[in-house]
């Protein structure tokens, strides 16, 4: 699952990571991405020290089999995460879907962990050129989720989803245990507290923040992108 930050995603891997036949795995490629990028993110020597910064060691283990003899693995990826660099053959060995949310109410919530942001940071692009590419190797565009639609339904979501990527649903997923994973990265200390309390998707409320002209602009730039996944979103109403 390709996203972007602040998007629900975290909460997407508790909800496959409750499922007993899943193993999960907490954005692999971010250790390789700030080593490469020099960016200075929270924790980014724990990030680094925890995680290979070898991309070639990490495309092999994420394409090899999967962990703890579970038949279903969910790999939760950041869009920006996938540096021009990585060879992106091993594309063709996973089932790819795309998880988006409005770019204003992403915006709202990035800035209270990071008050530095760049477009560059936020992914729309990259999912946008992921999703397009994808969408040209298999003559049809991969399934998309958008968070509004998530919160608001979750298990018609979740069973669509399902349905789209050949694996059944579990009421499983729509409700786990509070509290930490030993699958969730070592940053979850700088920005996990939300899930980490949480039993389940919490249910969809419009964000009325008013952001400064600069994150206005920056959300501005980020829509065009968002709208290409919006349209050929997973219809769950």
């Amino acid at each position: 699952m390709w996203s972007g930050p602040r998007s629900i995603s975290t909460a997407m891997l508790r909800a496959w990571g409750n499922r007993p036949d899943t193993f999960v795995t907490d954005e692999p490629l971010y250790g390789y991405y700030l080593r490469s990028t020099g960016l200075d993110h929270p924790g980014r020597e724990e990030i680094i020290a925890a995680q290979s910064s070898d991309w070639h060691a990490v495309v092999a283990w994420l394409t090899g089999p999967i962990p703890w003899g579970k038949t279903v693995w969910f790999q939760k990826h950041m869009a920006h995460h996938l540096l021009n660099e990585i060879d992106r053959r091993w594309l063709d060995e996973v089932t790819h879907c795309f998880l988006i949310r409005k770019p204003r109410e992403v915006l709202a919530s990035y800035v209270e962990k990071r008050a530095a942001v760049t477009v560059e940071d936020l992914g729309y692009r990259q999912q946008a050129e992921l999703f397009r590419q994808l969408w040209d190797e298999r003559s049809q565009p991969p399934p998309v989720l958008d968070a509004r639609d998530v919160l608001t339904n979750p298990a018609r979501a979740l069973t669509l989803l399902c349905h789209r990527v050949g694996v059944e649903f579990r009421e499983d997923m729509l409700s786990w245990a509070a509290g930490r994973r030993p699958t969730d990265g070592v940053w979850a200390r700088h920005c996990y507290q939300s899930v980490e309390a949480s039993t389940g998707f919490r249910p969809y409320k419009p964000n009325q923040v008013a952001l400064p002209p600069g994150l206005e602009a920056l959300a501005a730039e980020c829509e065009p992108h968002y709208q290409l996944l919006f349209k050929h979103r997973i219809r769950v109403a």
